[in-house]
This record gives C-alpha cells, sequence and structure tokens, in this order.
C-alpha cells in the first residue's frame, strides 16, 4: 500500500466529501496510478484542475504517485499567470464556445440569449458530448463528472448548483465572460447569428402592435425568427443584471 499526503484549493474543494475540504488528508492506493486517475478517484475531474504540485514540483496528469508523495491540486487561477510552470493547463481554445449536456436547456437559453455561441440538443449521448467538445474545441458544460473525467475532453466545468441562473454566473466567472456578454446576437431556439434586418423584408411576419410600434429587427440566419427590442429585449437586460455586474451597451 501507497499512502499519498492530499491538499485541494479553493473551488476544488466543493467537489470533495465535508471531511476532505479545505485540510490535509492521506489517501491510499495499492499501487504507483497516475496522478490523473488519483484526482479522479477522490472526485475531481481533470479539466477543473490547473496545477498539480508533487512535493513541491509542477507535474503533468501521466506523473505515477509515490510512497509518501505530498500533493497539492490547484484549480483555474485567475489572477495568477502559471503557464509557464503548470504542465496541466490545456492551450486554450482559439474561441470561447460551449456544448451543453442534455440536462441544461434552460441553461442553454440563458446563454444564447447572452450572445454566446452554445450547442445543445436533449438527446446528445456522453460520447457526442465529449467528441462535439474535442473536435469542435468546445467548453463542455456538465453536471455529470463521469462526463467529464473523459480523456479526450481538455476543456470543461462542472456546475455547483442546479439553478440556471445561478449556472449562468458560474460560467461567467469561471471562464472571465462578463465583458463578452453580447444581447441580441444569438437566437436562444437554434443558436444561429442573428443579423439586422429592413423592417419592409419581415412587416409580414410581424403582429399588427409590432409593426406599428417598433422599426428596429433581427433575424436568426437559421431558423428565419425575427427579433426586435420589445418584451424580449427586457427580459434579456433582466437576466443581464442578475447575472453579470458590467452591463453592456443597450
Amino acid at each position: 500500500m501507497l499512502q499519498l499526503l492530499c491538499r485541494f484549493y479553493a473551488g476544488l474543494n466543493d467537489l470533495l466529501p465535508p471531511s476532505r475540504r479545505q485540510v490535509d488528508f492521506s489517501h491510499w492506493i495499492n499501487e504507483p496510478a497516475s496522478i490523473k486517475d488519483v484526482i479522479e478517484s477522490l472526485g475531481v475531474p481533470h479539466p477543473e484542475v490547473d496545477l498539480i504540485l508533487v512535493n513541491g514540483e509542477s507535474v503533468g496528469f501521466d506523473y505515477l504517485t509515490q510512497d509518501c508523495d505530498r500533493i497539492s491540486v490547484y484549480p483555474h487561477f485567475h489572477q495568477l499567470e502559471i503557464t509557464p510552470i503548470s504542465q496541466v493547463r490545456p492551450v486554450p481554445y482559439p474561441m470561447v464556445q460551449f456544448v451543453l449536456d442534455v440536462h441544461l436547456g434552460k441553461l442553454a437559453t440563458y446563454m444564447r440569449l447572452l450572445g454566446f455561441d452554445t450547442l445543445y440538443r436533449h438527446d446528445y449521448d456522453d460520447q457526442e458530448l465529449a467528441q462535439l467538445s474535442s473536435q469542435g474545441q468546445r467548453i463542455l458544460l456538465t453536471q455529470d463528472r463521469g462526463l467529464l473525467k473523459r480523456s479526450i475532453v481538455t476543456h470543461g466545468y462542472i456546475f455547483r448548483s442546479s439553478d440556471p441562473g445561478t449556472q449562468v454566473r458560474e460560467v461567467l466567472e469561471r471562464f472571465s465572460l462578463h465583458e463578452a456578454v453580447a444581447p441580441l446576437e444569438r437566437c436562444p431556439r437554434c443558436n444561429g447569428q442573428l443579423t439586422a434586418v429592413d423592417k419592409a423584408t419581415v412587416a409580414d411576419q410581424l403582429p399588427p402592435l409590432t409593426r406599428l410600434h417598433y422599426n428596429e429587427f433581427s433575424r436568426c440566419q437559421r431558423c428565419q425568427q425575427v427579433y426586435w427590442k420589445g418584451a424580449h429585449y427586457d427580459r434579456i437586460r433582466q437576466l443581464v443584471s442578475r447575472v453579470s455586474p458590467i452591463q453592456p451597451d443597450p
């Protein structure tokens, strides 16, 4: 048997049993194992980890643990630049875009309302989700730890809350996206991009009172749904005010 002395920091403690939060604890294994397997066996998916120190030295996920190793595991750093020393931080994707698991339909709508490219379907299976994340270079958002532990998933986040409004705040905070909020750029129904259109080109799609009182319109390039700054836009602004301290221009 090998004894490991472990400590997890900051938000990673949310993923541990209460008795192991904010403390050093011993963990026993039968034989040397990769540190990725050790960390995930304790409940923390590898995409949540930004830095691993073993006996004070930075290591990668393939490091084989040894008896009496002292292991320190850290989440994403917002203030410190650790790229030069971390051996587990993945190269950032060129664009911030998401794919959501099947339990996050309400969140998908919220993310699109805030302008983020968000794939969602209620019938994705886990393999599809992992492949969409890896091959499509999309951040995987989920409530399923097992899904996030799949080896091909490198960028992802597991929610601490089951409330969609709180989940939005978690995403904006984790990925530093408050300033990227851009209402009326994505269709909440299909994720297509919205573009401005002349009133005359969509007049036959408008309710009579809308045609009378509004003059600025957008249309989804994918499903052709038409939007305007009426009650729909008021709901978006209410959402933004709830989830982000930084308000975009109207």
